[in-house]
């Protein structure tokens, strides 16, 4: 199968600074067309009106948004669709766990990178902390839908405005003199881009195995795979990125560690992140618990990073993993008790998605100025469980 399972050179800080200056040139030039023709007020306006497969293109669309959106409408030709079809039971089987993984690992993983703190800052209104978890939330629920690549679905026009909406921060950033290409690279370069990826996928198996979630190796490894189909329609180039659970724990490794450490953008975002979720947890006495999960699941040096404070439930946190082992252990001995706790994982992640979006669903649009303020059912069988690749080794 292309792109996948082939031997892969080891990365290394040579490759990884090869990829920060590489973008996605079918969106960068697709913007690049956008702006210089003064369309892209238009092009967002009409675009509001386009959610679903399978639906007309909007009359008045610019031909070159157009073509962009009829070469990218369909997913990779080398897609395993048995595969997408195990990790979407598999989402189904932990998706409440996943939502938390999300929250409180993936999201604060971001934060924890500087220059990826100081991005989500210069193009996310702080005013509105909930947009950015909200559009996350819905990208994925619409990712693991059964109907995901079929018509009538939203996953791929969200994917193509996203993948838009990459591209017009790289225009911004790059001629706004408001970005160190130089120091930092290409904004949201391949490696970020790839970066992401791995965020959202090795680091969330990750968060799921210090909670004490029980996945089977087929399970984790078609999440992952569900990522890297993702990941290809998102514009990274897969000939760069991860082909596999161990490459990518060494991508994954080896980016946190070139790039990861404290910065203001990144605590402010983490305030904001727990906030929001102290806002949406109902009564005041859980409150503390969501500062205490961020901490469990990304260790004590990033929290710290992140200004996380430390409270009561940090030692009590640690208990999770033994209390959800206790429900794992019913929906692996009981086909009722699965469904049961399905259904409850199923309305539970519909309301926290609910609670951040105020029922509306979010749109993705091209910015076409940025901040100024900043700089810039079951899955099988789960007696083969699933433990992470062991750590990369140090690289020079």
């Amino acid at each position: 199968m292309p792109h996948a399972n082939t031997p892969r050179t080891p990365y290394s800080n040579e490759s990884m600074n090869a990829l920060r200056v590489l973008g996605d040139e079918l969106a960068d030039a697709t913007v690049n067309t956008l702006f210089e023709r003064g369309e892209v007020g238009k092009f967002n306006t009409l675009m509001r009106y386009f959610s679903t497969v399978g639906q007309d293109l909007p009359d008045g669309l610019p031909d070159v948004a157009r073509e962009y959106l009829e070469a990218t409408s369909t997913p990779p030709d080398w897609v395993d669709w048995d595969r997408m079809e195990q990790a979407r039971l598999f989402f189904i089987d932990n998706n409440v766990h996943i939502s938390t993984a999300l929250s409180f690992a993936a999201m604060p993983a971001c934060y924890v990178v500087p220059h990826v703190a100081k991005l989500l800052s210069a193009t996310h209104s702080l005013d509105y902390p909930s947009r950015r978890m909200a559009e996350t939330g819905q990208f994925v629920v619409h990712l693991m839908q059964p109907e995901a690549f079929e018509a009538g679905s939203r996953f791929i026009p969200a994917a193509q405005k996203v993948r838009l909406l990459h591209a017009s921060i790289r225009y911004h950033l790059s001629r706004e003199d408001r970005w160190d290409v130089a120091g930092l690279g290409t904004p949201i370069c391949q490696e970020d881009l790839i970066g992401g990826q791995m965020m959202f996928s090795i680091q969330i198996l990750d968060a799921l195995h210090r909670l004490g979630i029980h996945m089977s190796v087929d399970g984790a490894e078609s999440y992952f795979y569900a990522w890297r189909v993702v990941g290809a329609m998102l514009g990274i180039d897969l000939d760069h990125a991860p082909d596999g659970l161990d490459s990518a724990r060494q991508f994954s490794d080896l980016y946190m560690t070139r790039h990861m450490g404290p910065s203001e953008e990144g605590a402010r975002l983490t305030r904001q992140l727990i906030d929001l979720y102290e806002e949406v947890v109902p009564g005041t006495l859980l409150d503390p618990l969501v500062a205490a999960l961020i901490r469990y699941l990304v260790g004590d040096t990033c929290a710290d990073w992140l200004q996380v404070p430390r409270t009561a439930w940090d030692t009590a946190v640690k208990a999770a993993p033994a209390l959800l082992g206790i429900l794992e252990r019913i929906e692996d001995n009981s086909p009722l008790g699965a469904w049961a706790l399905d259904r409850l994982g199923h309305f539970t992640t519909l309301f926290e998605l609910s609670s951040l979006t105020r029922g509306r669903v979010m749109h993705y649009a091209i910015p076409e100025h940025l901040k100024s303020a900043y700089g810039v059912t079951s899955t099988g069988p789960r007696t083969d469980r699933w433990t992470p690749p062991p750590p990369a080794v140090p690289y020079a």
